[in-house]
C-alpha cells in the first residue's frame, strides 16, 4: 500500500488482500465491489443505486457508515461527458471513486465536504461511482488506474468469472 497503513487495521469487515487469484471470481456478488491496483485488492459491501430515485437519494442523511461499506451508483450507460455529484444533505465526508464503462477508475475525489453544493465532476466519461468513507481511498492507496469489479460491469477490464 502506498501509505504504509495496514488496511486490515482500518476496521473489522474490510477485506484487503494480495494474491487472491481466481478465488475472487467466486466472490463477485451484487452486494460487493472489489477494487485492485498497486495497493492489492480490497472489497466493500455496497448498496446499489441504479435508478434515478436511488441515485438522487444516495447517502443523504446517513449519519455513520462502517468502514467496510459504501454505495455503488450504476448508470445504464457511460456518460460521455461524465457525471457530477454534490453533497447536499450528506452528513459524512465521502471519497468518490469514478469509473468508466470498463470499471477502470478515472478519478478519485477525496473527502467531499458534507453539505457542500459544489459540483464534483468525474472529469471524463463515467458509468460507475463508488462512494466510501472520506479519507479511506488515500489510506488504502486507491487512485486513478485502479480497476473495479462488480457484476453490473459488462465490459469489465477485470471481469467477474
Amino acid at each position: 500500500m502506498g501509505s504504509g497503513i495496514n488496511a486490515l487495521s482500518l476496521a473489522t469487515g474490510l477485506v484487503a488482500v494480495s494474491g487472491l487469484g481466481a478465488s475472487a471470481g467466486s466472490l463477485c456478488t451484487d452486494d460487493a465491489v472489489w477494487l485492485r491496483g498497486d495497493f492489492g485488492k480490497v472489497r466493500f459491501s455496497v448498496d446499489i443505486a441504479d435508478d434515478e430515485a436511488e441515485r438522487a437519494q444516495g447517502l443523504m442523511f446517513v449519519e455513520t457508515m462502517p468502514t467496510s461499506r459504501g454505495m455503488l451508483f450504476v448508470y445504464d450507460r457511460e456518460a460521455p461527458n461524465g457525471v457530477a455529484f454534490w453533497m447536499k444533505n450528506t452528513l459524512i465526508p465521502l471519497d468518490m471513486i469514478f469509473a468508466d464503462r470498463t470499471g477502470a477508475v478515472i478519478k478519485v475525489h477525496e473527502n467531499a465536504i458534507p453539505g457542500d453544493l459544489t459540483a464534483i465532476p468525474s472529469d471524463g466519461p463515467a458509468q460507475y461511482v463508488l462512494e466510501i468513507n472520506g479519507g479511506l481511498a488515500a489510506q488504502l492507496g486507491i487512485e486513478a488506474g485502479a480497476q473495479m469489479r462488480h457484476p453490473t460491469i459488462e465490459e469489465a477490464v477485470w471481469p467477474c468469472e
